[in-house]
């Protein structure tokens, strides 16, 4: 018996689910296909489903503040929605009032009408008396004389040899004429009663239930919401609750976030616009101010809606042009303005949509379920884009919907170089080199462009072609970001002069930037140099093929400061340790040896392990820290003042 108690108090686990494969194409093409369906087929409930979440998402910051301040759940609930409903009817008397004022007023409006259309067509006929009435007339000349030319070229008729030229040809007979149509006329019976209804109640109580259906399921969501978590958050996926929840907070958040921006952007844009019709004297502003309001919500087509009706109210009211040229600019003085100034400040980051995303979800939702659809657009994208960031099987949408970079700025140079536009390659970097030094630069996004390339390159995928392209494009890139040297350095060909190298050799302050196994390492060679020679220092660039156990013999040795082995590959330890010791016979135990295993993470035990390894006086991982290696050694320089000030207000 005990032993039962104890089975039974024993806290049973939420059951995990098994992760399952990943779908095909084709599976994930016919999911959507049967979603779009769904959609389509079943947008009677779900148009009213979709619009009581949105408003759920409205109302549950205030029913749960009101159970904050302990009214109890059903109290907040009816309360919430029965003073949104009190609003909503104060909206439309307001509006209904304005409306029949306008009503009321069109007759007196009826004369500026008419002398308008009467301006309008006195200004037809003088056009037409003008170039349009010479233009039509020198056409139609033109077409009569193409038509006489046409009946000239056309042969004679030719009598018909049946017939002998001195027989005549009988006349035919009159026809008798036609007795006259007799008209008929098809008579409808009366409709029946309940016709009539159905064709006149209709259309109206279309819009009342789908009302009726929103306000009902407003309330049970408002009511349950915490039972409808629970019970998505198991269909989701109980087995990770971390993810499921994070992307349920991620959805709420931005779609509260960006209804409330919605509101705020509304709100002033419909001010200033019911204020600036009141100043330049268009009747009922309050009106079109709270018009613009509302129908702003309708993305594109709402403002357009809003616009046009006190434009053409505009026309009538005045006699003469400056009203309606005076509301025109209104528009879009006040239109201009909240695009570019109201929605980019108050927006931002609110619903990771991009800009294409959000036109192309009001084409689509528009389509499938019409003017609501277009309302529903964004809050029921930015859900899309959710799901496609916390699950991995729709990844796709968040790549094709959401507004974050697709690739890294390494990627994207380095695809860049890969396609010969070293142009593009170096405005990107220069758009980052404003928020950082060149070190920091080549540290974050140049030299993993270059790991990129010897990724490929491991693999095979990159051929000699392309790794030359990444060569020369980087080395291209570097002489747009930096700026030459008032005093050029010694090229790597005058040191590897031969003879007369020692005739020609300087003191020992240049650093040699070996490229030590491929072109791709001499590109990050050249990086180094490049940074080298910004700081004042005199840095050159020595490819593998110099260094090789062949052609070192020829390398001078005059004036060496340092040598710095490049690596991006930070699994050639063997190969460094080789090289490590053919530039000690070469150069002599005094000129140190720094080694630069780019790929290598700082925090690993690769350095360590590598000065252990290949006997390198230092091991660097990035190119701070080989500038630092080399400071440390002595090699390098005092830093110019312009190199020090920018490096003091990057850091």
């Amino acid at each position: 018996m005990a032993e039962d108690t104890a089975r039974q108090l024993q806290v049973r686990p939420i059951p995990v689910s098994k992760a399952a494969p990943p779908a095909s194409a084709q599976t994930t093409l016919l999911v959507i296909a049967l979603v779009v369906v769904t959609l389509y087929v079943g947008s009677d409930i779900l148009v009213p489903i979709a619009l009581a979440v949105l408003l759920s998402f409205v109302l549950t910051p205030i029913v749960s503040r009101l159970e904050r301040w302990r009214l109890g759940r059903i109290p907040s609930v009816l309360a919430v929605v029965a003073l949104v409903f009190v609003g909503i009817a104060g909206f439309g008397m307001v509006v209904g009032n304005q409306i029949g004022d306008l009503a009321n007023n069109l007759p007196l409006y009826q004369r500026n009408l008419h002398a308008k259309i009467e301006s309008l067509r006195s200004a037809t006929s003088t056009a037409e008396s003008g170039v349009l009435k010479q233009a039509t007339e020198a056409f139609r000349d033109l077409r009569q004389e193409l038509e006489q030319a046409t009946k000239q070229d056309q042969p004679a008729p030719q009598p018909s040899p049946q017939s002998s030229p001195t027989t005549a040809t009988p006349r035919p007979a009159t026809p008798p004429p036609e007795p006259e149509p007799i008209t008929v006329r098809v008579q409808q019976p009366d409709p029946a009663p309940l016709e009539v209804m159905r064709d006149i109640l209709g259309p109206v109580l279309a819009p009342i239930a789908t009302a009726g259906m929103v306000l009902v399921f407003t309330i049970f969501m408002l009511l349950q919401r915490e039972d409808l978590r629970d019970r998505l958050i198991r269909l989701a996926g109980s087995g990770d609750l971390s993810r499921t929840t994070e992307a349920m907070n991620d959805a709420g958040e931005r779609v509260s976030r960006y209804l409330l921006m919605q509101v705020v952007v509304n709100v002033t844009y419909g001010v200033p616009i019911g204020v600036g019709l009141w100043l330049i004297g268009v009747p009922n502003p309050l009106l079109w101010g709270l018009l613009a309001t509302v129908l702003r919500f309708i993305p594109f087509l709402g403002p357009v809606i809003a616009a046009a009706f006190p434009i053409l109210l505009s026309f009538a009211v005045d006699p003469g042009w400056t009203l309606p040229l005076m509301t025109i600019a209104l528009f879009v003085a006040v239109e201009l303005f909240s695009n570019n100034v109201v929605e980019p400040w108050l927006y931002g980051s609110a619903t990771g949509l991009s800009s294409l995303a959000i036109i192309v979800a009001a084409v689509f939702w528009t389509a499938l379920w019409g003017p609501v659809g277009l309302l529903l657009a964004t809050p029921l994208t930015v859900c899309l884009v959710v799901l496609g960031r916390h699950v991995p099987q729709l990844r796709f949408l968040e790549v094709m919907l959401g507004d974050r970079q697709v690739l890294p700025d390494e990627a994207k140079i380095y695809q860049r170089l890969l396609a010969r536009d070293p142009i593009e390659a170096a405005e990107i970097a220069e758009d980052k080199l404003t928020e950082c030094s060149l070190p920091e630069l080549c540290d974050r996004i140049l030299l993993p462009s270059l790991s990129l390339a010897e990724q490929d390159r491991q693999r095979g995928t990159l051929n000699p072609e392309g790794r030359q392209a990444v060569t020369e494009g980087m080395a291209a890139l570097m002489d747009e970001l930096v700026e030459p040297a008032p005093a050029p350095a010694p090229a790597a060909s005058d040191a590897v002069s031969g003879a007369d190298a020692a005739n020609r050799a300087s003191p020992a302050t240049r650093v040699l930037c070996v490229g030590a196994r491929n072109n791709l390492d001499e590109a990050a060679a050249n990086l180094l140099a490049q940074t080298l020679r910004q700081r004042g220092a005199q840095a050159d660039v020595v490819s593998c093929e110099t260094v090789s156990a062949r052609n070192i013999v020829a390398l001078g040795t005059s004036g060496v400061a340092a040598v710095a082995l490049s690596y991006l590959n930070p699994t050639s330890l063997p190969h460094a340790r080789r090289m490590v010791r053919r530039m000690r016979l070469h150069f002599g135990p005094n000129v140190p040896v720094l080694l630069c295993l780019w790929s290598a993470h700082p925090a690993a035990d690769a350095p360590e392990r590598a000065t252990a390894e290949t006997a390198a006086d230092r091991v660097a991982t990035n190119v701070t820290g080989a500038i630092t290696h080399l400071d440390e050694l002595g090699t390098l320089g005092e830093i110019p003042a312009e190199v020090a000030e920018t490096e003091r207000k990057s850091a």
